[in-house]
């Protein structure tokens, strides 16, 4: 079987083919305008071709929309969610190659804000960021590679900040070269294939540790990524990328760092962390930078997660049909499942299945179950049954003192109630409850205008 090339300059242009890929021509920039207009439309893959001050050119929200993803894999929201599924299933070793076009131009100790068009995103952050890079680093003990999302911040010529969350697999790995006074070498990689960015947005209860993201990477491509070996650190990185830096992330060298927009809308505290030190950098003969803003961050993940979530919930309770993260609850914390209760023993398994979603997802803090008659992909239809079908008496389900996640301002350091709600009708409920049919209508069937007129 043939599969889509999944490289980022391909993915690009199909979106460019479907029509998804909107060409800023005007000149912008970096300090806060860049950004700015890529959240007047959150949704719309924006490329730049004109950046102040800079010859690279700059797209953002490259995956800011579910029309985006389905538009780069060919294939409609199930299909995606399974062929991601299948592909972290099964695995697949990379292939190395002696040279590739990320290699094309060169630069040793560079002074970063002189080559990258490194953007402001908010008036308050810390300094300038990047943002949408894949950490590559390696198991020194083991040999298997990670690759994870982190944000740096520029603190001057080839410094940068990198913030290490607790429980990440990039910081257990820094702790464990910092335990030997060692620096920990790492990659910074832009525009890196599509199985790359999935992989490296895969959370560690998806996917273990000793698990190597490369071969997930090249599982979900259907094809094993190239790999080409780095310059002045002992990795390899993907041959086809944008842009690569390499580097050490310091054992004990630390500087105050944010604050920032986190993922949430929220800005970070300012918190020490430590320098990484960029040995040299290179790219594509016309790179492109890779910029992600909020709303990319989660969508990036909604597919993946979606996937996990189903399987984990439809093994504690068959009768669920689909499940949906919402765009509310950026595609993390807020759950809508739908079920169908085809005899009496299937009742209460729509609450089981809560627990599961949860099991499966610590940072869920509300699921919605409905019955599969309502459209768990639009809020309205959802909140239609909420009217209708929610008894709160009966439909609430508390769940005290569970752990979400720690960016939550309200929680207790990520502890907080969670809220369950059963909105679904008990089987073999009799009153009255179908919805009243609406005969389909083809508008293009009929002559419309919307000029002025005499009425």
């Amino acid at each position: 079987m043939e599969y889509p090339d999944f490289s980022f300059r391909q993915a690009l242009q199909r979106l460019d083919a479907a029509g998804l890929l909107l060409k800023v021509e005007d000149e912008v920039d970096t300090d806060l305008e860049l950004t700015s207009v890529l959240f007047k439309q959150p949704e719309r893959a924006m490329l730049f071709n004109k950046v102040r001050g800079y010859e690279t050119r700059v797209v953002g929200n490259f995956l800011g929309s579910e029309e985006n993803v389905l538009a780069i894999y060919q294939k409609d929201v199930a299909e995606v969610r399974q062929f991601i599924t299948e592909g972290l299933s099964n695995p697949m070793p990379p292939k190395r190659v002696e040279s590739g076009p990320v290699q094309a131009v060169f630069r040793n100790n560079p002074d970063l804000l002189e080559y990258l068009p490194l953007p402001r995103y908010a008036p308050n952050d810390g300094g300038r960021y990047i943002s949408g890079g894949v950490v590559i680093a390696k198991d020194a003990e083991s040999g298997v590679y990670n690759a994870s999302y982190h944000r740096f911040m520029h603190a001057g010529d080839n410094k940068l900040l990198i913030q290490l969350d607790l429980g990440r697999h990039l910081r257990a790995l820094w702790e464990q070269a910092k335990a030997k006074g060692e620096r920990l070498p790492i990659a910074i990689v832009l525009g890196a294939d599509i199985g790359t960015l999935y992989a490296a947005g895969i959370m560690g209860a998806q996917l273990p540790r000793d698990v190597d993201e490369y071969h997930v990477a090249s599982g979900i491509c259907r094809a094993p990524v190239e790999l080409i070996d780095c310059k002045s650190v002992p990795l390899q990185v993907p041959a086809d990328a944008e842009l690569v830096m390499e580097g050490y992330i310091s054992a004990d060298e630390e500087m105050d760092e944010g604050p920032f927009m986190e993922f949430i809308g929220l800005y970070s505290d300012v918190s020490p962390s430590p320098v990484t030190t960029i040995e040299c950098l290179y790219h594509r003969e016309d790179p492109i930078w890779h910029v992600i803003m909020t709303k990319e961050s989660p969508i990036l993940r909604k597919h993946l997660l979606e996937g996990a979530i189903l399987k984990a919930v439809q093994a504690a309770a068959p009768c669920v049909t689909d499940v949906a993260l919402t765009e509310g609850g950026m595609y993390r914390f807020h759950l809508h499942i739908a079920v169908n209760k085809q005899n009496a023993a299937d009742e209460g398994l729509q609450r089981n299945a809560i627990y599961a979603a949860i099991a499966a997802l610590k940072d869920l803090d509300l699921i919605i179950v409905v019955d599969d008659d309502i459209d768990i992909h639009k809020w309205s239809d959802v909140e239609w049954a909420l009217a209708t079908r929610l008894d709160a008496s009966k439909g609430l389900l508390l769940l005290p003192g569970s752990r979400g996640h720690e960016y939550v301002p309200i929680s207790e350091n990520g502890v907080r109630t969670k809220l369950g709600i059963d909105a679904t009708l008990p089987y073999g409920f009799t009153k009255r409850h179908f919805r009243v049919p609406i005969p389909p209508a083809d508008l293009d069937k009929y002559t419309t205008t919307l000029e002025p007129g005499e009425i």
